[in-house]
């Protein structure tokens, strides 16, 4: 239950003064919520100082200044494009006011000669003057009013202003409770020199002077309190999740040794290693949860596949979940090729499943005489049914929710449960991105793969791209082509325009594949690429995960530039899985900017995905660095992962203490703790 201090916080928005019908849906897509607490969440974007300066003479033109002077003269219009020209003085220098198509009797009414006026905004230069446009603020000061001292900027959606959230912002602070008790850790606190939880949102949206390490500090005191309230619910989790029991699946020295035998390569160190720490986890009576990261092509599915192995050797099935109906069979194919020689039984059931096949595979999941399944979201429909279910592996887990994989989990009492992620993640996010998962990292890539050469190409070279193509597709070569955008009528590098083009100059079957199509249809041209009955596969990023087509050697990638570093990684991870050499073209369009200059550099200096996971932080930011959202992990609200990496791990170090100490959180900062985490930790997280 919500403590009732909070319910003030958690009203609707329309509780507000001034939010009614029409606004309030404008509000509530601004503020990513319905409740007055979404609100004042929405910190500013930065601060206008608005104090009046000493003198007209000391501003700078690009600067928003406020200055005073008395109306020097009028000045209108010569022709209808040109503004009316007022001009101030105050005895060091000369400032023009301009108005375009306004009303000259009202801005004589406005400004009067002789009188003083108080002007606020930004300082232009026109012809080596200063100027200012259209003030934010026109101040009679023998009437008062004045422009506030601090003005905060809030970023905007159509139909609000940025005086109308402020007010709102400034009236739902009074909503916080007074006298909360302190949830972080008073020491840091004061060594940081923080404010506490209310001061810091009074700090922020209603500012009373600006003071830029002010507002760092009240900023950084709301991510320390995000932070700690994420980590303290990953710690009760593991506290929680070690009071559980699962089935101890003891290690399977024989039958582990048996699979290495039959395979035609050696595992690596990395994989074997990672390996080491599954056997262990899921020879433990609590329920393994750990993430299985590697880079494309490290070998995830052969360590999964071992993990299926000492699960089957004790007795239990295991369930391999994909996103995709492509995934879930090309899963499946792998496993039965590893695994089925061994004498295990491997089925594959997705919901284009239908008939006797499909209530066979029900029936031999129900009895156990199917050891190892290889499927999509119906894994956890209600008519699936496990016999003895000790071991869930997710494939490509970012795409799946955290509700989803408990629900495959549900399928047993306690399974472990093993998430493969082919996307490498920045070291210094690896503590966001997680959660409450260990981690076990494939940083080797399989003895023999030979490297995608990449190549940037201007296309006004298209032509030669083109035949290019056509000369490994007659070597009986495959050839993914992907485009940026579907179908845009402006732009020629879509994907609908250019699969009409290839199909007409290379005269050979031509895929398409993209976002807008039904998922069956989708399916159905990854399908056809795979099997050879297309050549040629355009298509969008859709493809950018998981399509293992070994014959494909030529990955072509349109307007380059403008894709992010990680994104390039993996659609390029999608060629050189076989034994011919393979190639990466980028083509963009000159010139080259710094930023996507420096991007490709990078792609064609290396293909280490994990320096490139960190290249492309380092460049891009947080953003979605992914190129993906991972369910409940990284929607931070007030956190830069850019910035605030350090605060994540004391508040990691600090929520892990506290729950050991107080894994009830009873203590006067155990139950101060349970009140930030309602207030900065998401449902699916809490």
């Amino acid at each position: 239950m919500r403590d009732e201090r909070l319910f003030p916080l958690f009203e609707p928005l329309d509780s507000l003064s001034g939010v009614g019908p029409k606004l309030k849906p404008a509000l509530e897509r601004l503020v990513g919520g319905e409740h007055v607490w979404d609100l004042l969440l929405h910190l500013p974007e930065r601060w206008v100082d608005r104090r009046v300066r000493a003198s007209i003479d000391e501003t700078e033109f690009g600067e928003v200044a406020t200055v005073k002077g008395e109306v020097h003269a009028y000045h209108p219009p010569y022709n209808e494009k040109s503004p009316h020209r007022i001009q101030l003085f105050d005895g060091t220098g000369f400032l023009t006011l301009a108005f375009f198509r306004a009303d000259g009797r009202w801005l004589q009414t406005q400004f009067p000669i002789g009188k003083t006026r108080i002007v606020s905004g930004r300082i232009e230069d026109y012809r080596g003057e200063r100027q200012m446009t259209h003030p934010d603020y026109i101040v009679d000061p023998a009437k008062g009013g004045m422009p506030p001292a601090v003005e905060p900027i809030y970023g905007l959606t159509a139909g609000l202003t940025n005086k109308r959230v402020h007010a709102w912002a400034e009236q739902a602070l009074g909503r916080i409770p007074e006298n909360l008790p302190e949830w972080a850790d008073p020491g840091l606190v004061e060594a940081k020199r923080w404010p506490d939880f209310r001061e810091a949102l009074v700090w922020l949206h209603t500012p009373d002077t600006y003071d830029e390490d002010r507002f760092a500090r009240a900023r950084e005191r709301l991510a320390y309190d995000e932070a700690l309230a994420r980590e303290s619910a990953f710690a009760l989790a593991r506290a929680a999740r070690k009071k559980r029991t699962a089935p101890g699946i003891p290690h399977a020295e024989e039958r582990i040794a048996q699979l290495i035998h039959s395979l035609p390569y050696t595992p690596t160190n990395a994989q074997m290693r990672a390996f080491e720490q599954i056997a262990e986890d899921m020879a433990g009576n609590s329920p393994m949860r750990r993430m299985l990261q590697g880079d494309v092509g490290a070998g995830k599915t052969l360590v999964g596949a071992m993990a299926a192995v000492q699960a089957a050797a004790g007795g239990f099935q295991s369930a391999f979940m994909a996103p995709t109906e492509v995934l879930a069979r090309q899963q499946y194919e792998t496993l039965t090729n590893l695994l089925s020689p061994l004498g295990y039984s491997v089925a594959a059931l997705s919901g284009r499943d239908r008939g006797s096949m499909r209530e066979a595979t029900l029936m031999g999941l129900a009895d156990g005489s199917i050891q190892i399944v290889a499927g999509t979201h119906a894994l956890f429909q209600e008519a699936v049914a496990f016999r003895n279910l000790g071991l869930v592996i997710v494939d490509e887990q970012h795409r799946f929710g955290v509700a989803d994989r408990m629900r495959l989990a549900g399928k047993a009492a306690s399974p472990h449960m093993l998430v493969m992620s082919a996307t490498p993640i920045p070291r210094t996010l690896a503590q966001a991105v997680n959660g409450d998962l260990d981690v076990s990292i494939l940083d080797e890539k399989p003895a023999g793969r030979k490297p995608v050469e990449t190549r940037a190409i201007p296309d006004t070279r298209m032509g030669d791209v083109v035949d290019a193509v056509g000369r490994a597709i007659a070597r009986g070569e495959r050839v993914f082509w992907v485009c940026p955008k579907v179908d845009v009528d402006d732009d020629d590098s879509t994907a609908v325009g250019r699969h009409a083009m290839l199909s007409k100059q290379l005269n050979v079957p031509v895929g398409l594949v993209h976002g807008r199509l039904k998922p069956a249809e989708k399916d159905a041209a990854l399908e056809d690429f795979r099997t050879g009955a297309t050549r040629v596969l355009v298509a969008t990023t859709v493809i950018e995960v998981g399509v293992d087509v070994p014959e494909a050697t030529i990955m072509v990638i349109e307007r380059a530039e403008g894709f992010g570093l990680a994104q390039l990684h993996q659609l390029r991870g999608r060629v050189g899985r076989g034994d011919k050499p393979s190639y990466c073209l980028l083509l963009f369009r000159p010139p080259l900017g710094d930023m996507a200059r420096e991007r490709i550099e990078t792609l064609r200096r290396t293909d280490d995905g994990f320096e490139i996971a960190e290249a492309d932080f380092r460049l891009r930011g947080p953003g979605d660095i992914l190129g993906l959202r991972q369910a409940g992990a990284t929607d931070y609200r007030v956190i830069n992962l850019a910035e605030d990496a350090p605060l994540l791990a004391i508040a990691s170090k600090d929520a892990e203490a506290l729950v050991n100490e107080d894994p009830e959180l009873e203590s006067v900062r155990g139950k101060a703790l349970r009140l930030v985490r309602e207030l900065m930790v998401p449902r699916v997280l809490s």
